[in-house]
């Protein structure tokens, strides 16, 4: 199984920042690619979306994900709900790995395949294995300096990429 990502979600200032390392990691031991692209645009551009986990299940979830979001005009948390519901009662959906983290100028969340929706009180969320060390990172940024969201994001995956061997330096960054 792939694994070994780091995504970090800042919302600042009416800014929203989504970063995500580049690297992908084959059985634990075996770094296999170091420029993968696990975070984008969706919805016309709208919205900000980021995984971690199995690269295929997640690929799947986006575009369910996204078809929620056509269905109901672009709101985050409504899509949110819905695929929750999808994935957690869908056989096929619920077999499958991942996390997502999606966000607009006006609000983040984390969706799991357990039906979890989480919005950050803080405005800022990371998920994958340079998560917990990102976020750490990020909520400081965020509280004791006046960086922008993108940049808070961009640091936060540099410093987890200094102690996470999972978690590279090649950062993939998207600002709404």
């Amino acid at each position: 199984m792939f694994h070994g990502t780091t995504i970090v979600a800042v919302l600042k200032d009416g800014r929203c920042a989504l970063a995500g390392d580049g690297q992908v990691t084959l059985g634990g031991n075996t770094i296999m690619k170091h420029h993968a692209v696990k975070v984008r645009r969706i919805y016309q551009g709208k919205i900000l979306a980021g995984f971690a986990g199995s690269v295929a299940d997640s690929i799947t979830l986006f575009e369910k994900y996204e078809q929620q979001l056509e269905k109901y005009q672009g709101n985050l948390r409504r899509a949110a709900v819905e695929l929750a519901k999808d994935w957690r009662t869908d056989r096929v959906l619920r077999r499958l790995e991942a996390l997502l983290v999606v966000g607009d100028t006006a609000g983040l969340l984390v969706i799991s395949g357990n039906g979890e929706i989480i919005e950050p009180d803080d405005g800022v969320t990371a998920i994958g294995s340079g998560g917990p060390y990102a976020l750490a990172a990020a909520r400081s940024l965020h509280r004791f300096t006046g960086m922008e969201a993108g940049d808070i994001a961009r640091s936060a995956i540099l410093i987890a990429a200094e102690i996470c061997v999972y978690t590279n330096d090649k950062v993939v960054l998207e600002i709404l």
